[in-house]
């Protein structure tokens, strides 16, 4: 298959609308869209990705009042955060409506729905016949693309097309909160935050990962994300002691490493977005740098310093 690069979000819609999988820019990272009204292109994108099949996808839209197409039973907690937060990088769980094919759930009677604010983005899924599914546009498991050009990388030859747009503004997935049953439950930590989430809605709970035999309700629940090829060492403050030149280590983080000659590659960052922003680029080039370890300084656990940290601790935890 020879996969399409294009700036026109009415030609990769094209592509989409005649049963094809296109990667496409948010705000957050790239997405890997199929319609819903085509589920045996939904299935391309679980083939492509090498996706496990039971890990559910996330329904994007153009508006907010198209939310009433894919879900039902919304109730006021999830009225009230479509009104704050849509369009932006919150993703809503809700009770599915019939129009939504079992092949984008997992078979759950449960939908993520989210509307992206990416201005590409929007023009993009306005030409799109119908809502579009999609997990991130990378293989499954390894860092999210924030650039066209990572998602070429990972998928030239196995998508149909590509909607080039600038690197994502955020650089990590979409929070996920939980609003199907009778108390709203945060499933995932993003760019909206704990802090923004309990300001409107104060006993919002926080979800725990599923076990091997519990099917997820929603990405990032339970399989290892995030993980690049190199190994990642989870550091509270500085980095752990290192004998000698280490050529093959990289460092990333808030403060300057000890000993900063040390590494082959090294990242500052100056504030918690920029640390976001870049994570997942990062990762993407040590791989290419052949760096065998990534020290990763944690970040304070708050604002989207802990969607970091919740990204980091799962990069580790696929080695």
């Amino acid at each position: 298959m020879q996969t399409i690069v294009t700036d026109s979000p009415e030609e990769a819609a094209g592509y989409l609308n005649a049963g094809g999988i296109v990667a496409f820019p948010t705000e957050t990272v790239y997405g890997l869209g199929a319609g819903i009204c085509r589920p045996e292109a939904v299935k391309k994108i679980f083939r492509a990705k090498g996706r496990p099949a039971d890990n559910p996808l996330i329904v994007h839209i153009p508006k907010p009042e198209d939310i009433d197409t894919v879900a039902r039973e919304i109730g006021e907690a999830a009225r009230e955060l479509i009104r704050h937060f849509f369009p932006g990088p919150l993703t809503l769980v809700l009770k599915k409506s019939f129009t939504v094919p079992s092949e984008v759930t997992a078979g759950l009677d449960t939908v993520g729905i989210r509307c992206p604010s990416n201005a590409v983005t929007k023009r993009f899924l306005g030409f799109c016949h119908c809502p579009v599914a999609a997990p991130s546009a990378n293989i499954s498991g390894r860092p999210s693309s924030t650039s066209w050009k990572a998602v070429l990388h990972d998928l030239e030859g196995k998508i149909d097309c590509i909607l080039k747009g600038t690197p994502s503004d955020i650089g990590l997935e979409s929070t996920i909160v939980d609003c199907s049953g009778a108390q709203p439950r945060l499933l995932r930590t993003g760019a909206v935050t704990i802090e923004e989430l309990q300001a409107l809605i104060p006993e919002i709970e926080t979800a725990v990962i599923c076990s091997n035999d519990e099917p997820p309700k929603s990405p990032g629940l339970k399989y290892p994300h995030y993980a690049p090829v190199a190994r990642i060492r989870l550091c509270a403050t500085g980095e752990p002691v290192v004998s000698a030149k280490d050529s093959s280590s990289a460092w990333i983080g808030m403060s300057s490493p000890p000993a900063a000659g040390r590494h082959a590659f090294i990242r500052q960052c100056g504030t918690t977005g920029e640390y976001a922003r870049i994570l997942f680029d990062f990762f993407r080039q040590c791989d290419a740098l052949g760096i065998d370890t990534i020290y990763c300084e944690l970040p304070p656990d708050e604002g989207i310093g802990r969607a970091i940290r919740d990204r980091l601790t799962r990069a580790a935890a696929g080695h």
